[in-house]
């Protein structure tokens, strides 16, 4: 899971992004456990309370529930809950993008070719990602 503490986006906020986009593909699907909260944040060198804050979020969400003494669960909507909650914040960044391109006087054609072109870049992270299911970051280094 990429974290990157240097970002304007608060770490607990990078969790929940990464963990509802997870839920959303069927990473993890309706009532698996999540990582605990300890284990997540001791492999993302965060400290605890982030993490704690992140599963609040998602659960505030209704994507996740907690079992006392148990740990976190998908919610059997979790999937479909966070497909929809993706969906919504891709919307609202493509309207910011669209504010920001009208404000600029950019065209609309070529505010389809820098579409196009985001669509068909490779900078999604996936070299830098890290699957929070793969336990520490020594065992996803041997994997690379």
């Amino acid at each position: 899971m990429p974290v990157d503490p240097h970002s304007h986006v608060p770490l607990y906020e990078q969790i929940v992004e990464h963990i509802r986009g997870s839920v959303a593909a069927g990473v993890y699907r309706p009532g698996e456990p999540l990582p605990s909260i300890r284990a997540l944040a001791l492999d993302l060198v965060v400290n605890p309370n982030t993490v704690q804050r992140a599963y609040q979020e998602l659960e505030r969400q209704g994507l996740v529930y907690t079992r006392k003494g148990l740990g976190v669960f998908v919610t059997e909507n979790g999937e479909e809950s966070a497909q929809n909650r993706s969906e919504a914040v891709v919307h609202s960044r493509f309207a910011q993008g669209i504010d920001i391109a009208r404000a600029a006087s950019i065209s609309r054609d070529r505010v389809q070719a820098i579409f196009q072109q985001a669509m068909e870049s490779p900078n999604d992270g996936s070299s830098k990602t890290q699957d929070v299911r793969k336990g520490s970051r020594r065992e996803a280094r041997e994997e690379s």
